[in-house]
């Protein structure tokens, strides 16, 4: 069966048809995937009802599998997946829902902002695959923006202003914004700053796009309150609804979406009394995005 891609919004998001995650692709599928991806973004395949193994396969076609360590706050002993697999869930290591006041759940509702999958460390994811393994009868939607049409968007000043500047991204900052402070030292270590160009240019197409998270504490040079303005203006910018799409999940949909092009975030849903189970699998990006001291 011959791949076949529809878009779904004028700027970014497709349907992708003709593929299943449990048989091994064909080069010429991984080209047209990889091709789909480079024009629109994000994609969906749905009705892939496929195992965690069968999701490492899948993903290991596009790069190489980003481990989710240094991203969460979870205790290795305490982890309901494998190291390969990021657990984007509000379920623990025996399928029970977090209470209300669990702090695993206080952190992970740091997915409700505006971002960017892994802008917090040295090297940046490229793609996140996220199969919807269970979902809520109503709510849980994802958001994606597109910050290759924001950027193209932006007025002239605007864009002479930007295109060199470098930021701080941290988890340190995105959590601050909920008011989850209480960190270990050795957490407040992993989540140490790393900095990133506020543009990219993609390498196949050679687009420009903003590079904009809710991890994104400060600009190197800049007082930190005229930063944070900057931020917020360009983050509101960015996530005007005519650059942004809804997903409304089906189960055992996966969408995969490209890190270096997009924003996104979660939205609720009553997650004490329904669980959500997806599993993201990241494929590791190339290299910083500005000469950095690893973190």
């Amino acid at each position: 069966m011959s791949v076949r891609i529809r878009p779904l919004h004028p700027h970014l998001f497709a349907e992708v048809e003709g593929i299943d995650m449990r048989r091994p692709l064909a080069p010429d599928e991984v080209a047209a995937i990889e091709a789909g991806m480079d024009r629109h973004a994000v994609l969906v395949f749905h009705g892939q009802d496929i195992t965690d193994e069968q999701q490492v396969a899948f993903s290991t076609n596009f790069g190489e599998i980003e481990l989710a360590l240094g991203g969460n706050i979870t205790k290795d002993a305490d982890r309901r997946l494998d190291v390969k697999l990021a657990d984007i869930s509000n379920l623990d290591r025996d399928n029970r829902l977090f209470a209300r006041d669990d702090r695993r759940r206080m952190f992970n509702l740091g997915n409700r902002l505006w971002h960017s999958d892994s802008s917090f460390r040295a090297v940046p994811a490229k793609y996140s695959l996220l199969s919807a393994r269970r979902i809520p009868q109503s709510g849980g939607n994802t958001e994606f923006a597109d910050m290759r049409a924001a950027y193209d968007a932006l007025d002239d000043a605007t864009r002479a202003e930007i295109e060199d500047l470098v930021c701080e991204h941290s988890l340190l900052y995105s959590r601050a914004q909920l008011g989850f402070t209480e960190l270990s030292e050795e957490e407040q270590r992993t989540f140490a700053p790393v900095r990133q160009r506020l543009v990219r240019t993609h390498p196949v197409t050679g687009r420009k796009s903003l590079f904009l998270s809710s991890h994104i504490g400060t600009i190197v040079g800049w007082p930190m309150p005229e930063a944070r303005c900057l931020i917020r203006d360009l983050i509101e910018h960015a996530t005007q609804r005519e650059f942004v799409h809804a997903h409304v999940w089906r189960q055992y949909d996966l969408v995969m979406w490209d890190n270096r092009q997009t924003m996104h975030r979660a939205r609720p849903y009553d997650e004490t009394r329904e669980a959500r189970d997806m599993r993201r699998t990241t494929i590791a990006g190339e290299a910083p995005t500005v000469a950095q001291q690893a973190a």
